[in-house]
């Protein structure tokens, strides 16, 4: 009877795959022996797989380019990051050694483009696409940017005050783009988003404040789906609306030559996850530069905004099993020593999931349990793993240590979860690892920071100085 771990795994799943193996019975993540990682640093840990981040903004230039070719689309591939998925300066720093651009979304993503910009990491003709509700603070930082010769800046209009309040600010004549407030899934609570303007109001707007506004010149139309590119009725309905919109708006306004169709891909969360990419990216061209040839207008550039699929797969969280505790006949709970609120609060928030996988003891017999955070919240916990409704892990033994990891992990937890200030309870943030492979191919490994100390948080609360 097959009732190890690895069976378990080789029968759900199709095991190895490009990321995972499993070598001397221990997981491995881009060949990155996980235990040893462990056995170097402790655990908790989290970590940061540097080449990864080049590695996903590569393949999509590659299906974009490949897309242009094919349909003969005569029109350009830009690549946005967008710094609120991470703004941390070493993913900056691996995602524009790649030729890529910024999207900005409040008013110190600016403070960090100048700061990029100082180092020679990004130049004056670096498209920084400047998203988000603009106020006081944000408008002063787009003025200061576009005044200093950042002649790519693109503000992107959200509110029909902006112009007016970019003008006061900025010396001569700018650009713009406008984003259109799409229309939500069925399942939301509301209808349109809060974000950007209404496609019926778009034209008016533009014959209305930039017609003949001579200070600005209209670049970008803007199309976000809040849940993103996938191959759904919905998103191929909301982008034949928005192409509607651009092709009205290119009749009215020759300037008007780019389309970002923001919105991200989906990353791997499942190792039974299977997303045709190239397809979809085949099919958006095609359906771009159809619908521009049936309305008798050039074809724009292509703008995306990818923030989870740049940096997403590159990160990863490491936990060892502490304790057992069995509640109930049914019910083991297996304690992590950390907290999911704190260190994958979207695991908690929006009940996202992860992969996650045993690092040692596969060939040990399994069991289904539940994993716990160590706060005194009922809400830290981890119940299920996708696709299996439950989890199943190598059996509890005190005397054999179990590690975990949870893996693609690398956008919007450190920023949601508050890195490096007060943690729920009081747990403190676990090290935090960067991985990267110098000229030869070996793996470098830098300590980011170290795990929190008491007197980190003490001086936090004002007990010290």
């Amino acid at each position: 009877m097959n009732t190890k771990y690895i069976d378990l795994i080789s029968q759900t799943y199709d095991f190895p795959q490009d990321e995972f193996t499993l070598k001397n019975n221990e997981l491995n993540f881009h060949d990155i022996n996980l235990m040893e990682l462990v056995e170097e640093y402790g655990a908790p840990l989290k970590f940061t797989y540097l080449p990864q981040i080049s590695n996903n903004i590569n393949r999509a230039k590659n299906w974009f380019n490949s897309a242009i070719k094919k349909h003969n689309y005569n029109g350009k591939y830009n690549y946005c990051y967008c710094t609120k998925s991470s703004h941390f300066k070493h993913v900056l720093n691996e995602a524009l050694k790649n030729d890529i651009h910024i999207e900005t979304s409040s008013a110190f993503d600016i403070d960090i483009v100048e700061n990029l910009k100082s180092e020679g990491k990004i130049t004056d003709d670096t498209f920084i696409i400047s998203n988000g509700f603009k106020r006081a603070q944000y408008i002063t930082n787009i003025a200061r940017l576009i005044n200093n010769g950042q002649k790519n800046c693109i503000p992107i209009i959200d509110n029909y005050e902006e112009i007016d309040l970019l003008s006061e600010e900025i010396n001569g004549k700018f650009k713009i783009g406008i984003r259109i407030a799409s229309e939500e899934e069925p399942k939301f609570e509301f209808y349109t988003s809060r974000l950007g303007i209404g496609y019926k109001n778009i034209v008016p707007f533009f014959n209305n404040q930039i017609k003949d506004n001579h200070r600005v010149e209209l670049k970008m139309l803007h199309f976000f789906i809040n849940t993103g590119i996938r191959d759904t009725a919905y998103y191929w309905n909301e982008l034949l609306k928005c192409l509607k919109v651009y092709t009205s708006l290119k009749k009215l306004c020759p300037s008007l030559d780019s389309l970002n169709i923001g919105g991200g891909f989906p990353i791997k969360n499942s190792l039974l996850f299977d997303f045709d990419y190239e397809y979809l990216v085949d099919e958006i061209v095609n359906q771009i530069k159809l619908t521009c040839e049936e309305e008798g207008v050039d074809v724009p550039n292509i703008f995306t905004e990818f923030g989870s699929f740049t940096v997403g797969e590159s990160g990863g969280a490491i936990y060892e099993i502490l304790y057992q505790k069995q509640q109930n006949d049914r019910e083991k709970w297996n304690m992590i020593n950390s907290s999911f609120i704190t260190t994958l609060p979207d695991t908690w928030a929006i009940n996202k999931r992860f992969i996650m996988l045993a690092l040692n003891r596969w060939k040990d017999s399994y069991e289904r349990v539940l994993l716990g955070g160590l706060t005194c919240d009922s809400d830290d916990y981890y119940n299920s793993e996708q696709n299996m409704n439950a989890i199943y892990l190598p059996k509890y033994n005190k005397d054999k240590p179990l590690y975990i990891g949870f893996f693609n992990t690398g956008a919007y937890q450190e920023t949601i979860g508050g890195y490096g200030g007060l943690q729920h309870c009081l747990i403190p943030s676990p090290k935090h690892i960067l991985i990267d492979k110098d000229k030869d191919g070996n793996l470098v490994k830098t300590v980011f920071n170290e795990q929190q100390k008491s007197e980190d948080l003490l001086k936090i609360l004002g007990y010290a100085n």
